[in-house]
């Protein structure tokens, strides 16, 4: 079984105005509402591409029921902690002649909440994935990730984690099955600047060398790269198309390896279906469907 863990899930309100004014009443011309939140977004693709998951976290509120609601609209299992003060966050995107986010702060999380969080990890087994992705809230343990590691080490496990610097590079000890990510974050760990395959490899490497088993770095237009566990690297430019949303490409990069890896345990299959994953859900508003992965994989020859 596939778990994703989003501790801080959202409502994703995105609106679109033509030449937004402060100060003054604007109309929205468009406007959408997700489910947000990098875990999430990682299930929504996966059962978009075939595959079962459930997604963990912590919900509050009326807000947190419509989380809820959503997922189980696209046909996603949820299993969250139910949170007693505050409300699940709404985030607010702004798309206008500049892109704007306001971002809420979401609800009180307990000792009590994370224990139950725990119980519900507890069960993972031999064989079993786990996606941690996103940024920990403040009323949280900075070391949540580095305990959730720590209590699922030697179960057979395999974790995946996609955070930023000192959340990424804490749990390299725990032998993470895979990281991702992009090549700003990664140069952010090391204090370099890396925008070229070429000046990536090296430094991806070095994160093998401090833990993990397989790193895929994303680089955007520049598609992305990922060394194996067992010695390969695979690097490619990403399929054409023209940018719509890029918001949840990287988490459906995730979602689209772990779907390759899964249905054929080769880490090429699941560079390049993670790869065209990502572009997909950044060439369209929703996220990738498995038609669009699937042409996409064409136009690259695979």
């Amino acid at each position: 079984m596939i778990y994703t863990v989003t501790f801080n899930p959202s409502i994703d309100y995105i609106v679109d105005v033509d030449h937004f004014q402060t100060g003054m009443v604007n109309r929205t011309t468009g406007e959408h509402v997700l489910p947000g939140g990098k875990g999430i977004n990682v299930s929504i693709v996966l059962k978009n591409m075939g595959h079962e998951s459930r997604a963990l976290g912590f919900m509050a509120g009326f807000t947190g029921r419509e989380i809820e609601h959503l997922l189980a609209a696209s046909q996603v299992e949820s299993d969250f902690i139910d949170v007693a003060e505050g409300m699940s966050r709404i985030n607010v995107k702004l798309r206008s002649d500049q892109e704007s986010e306001i971002n809420g702060q979401g609800p009180a999380i307990r000792a009590s909440d994370i224990a139950k969080l725990y119980d519900k990890l507890d069960q993972l087994g031999e064989g079993d994935f786990l996606v941690l992705a996103g940024s920990i809230p403040d009323v949280m343990p900075a070391s949540s990730y580095e305990d959730i590691m720590a209590r699922l080490e030697g179960r057979g496990v395999h974790i995946v984690v996609d955070a930023t610097r000192d959340l990424l590079v804490n749990v390299l000890k725990y032998h993470p099955f895979l990281i991702k990510p992009n090549n700003h974050e990664l140069g952010e760990i090391f204090g370099v600047s890396l925008s070229t395959k070429e000046e990536v490899i090296p430094y991806a490497k070095k994160l093998q060398e401090m833990g993990a088993k397989n790193v895929m770095i994303s680089m955007a237009g520049d598609g992305g790269l990922l060394i194996t566990e067992d010695g390969q690297t695979f690097a490619s430019m990403p399929p054409k198309g023209r940018i719509v949303n890029s918001v949840g490409a990287g988490d459906s990069m995730v979602a689209g390896f772990l779907t390759g890896y899964i249905e054929t345990a080769d880490y090429e299959n699941a560079f390049y279906t993670g790869l065209c994953t990502g572009s997909a859900s950044a060439f369209s508003e929703e996220l990738a469907k498995r038609n669009e992965v699937e042409t996409l994989l064409r136009s690259l020859g695979r």
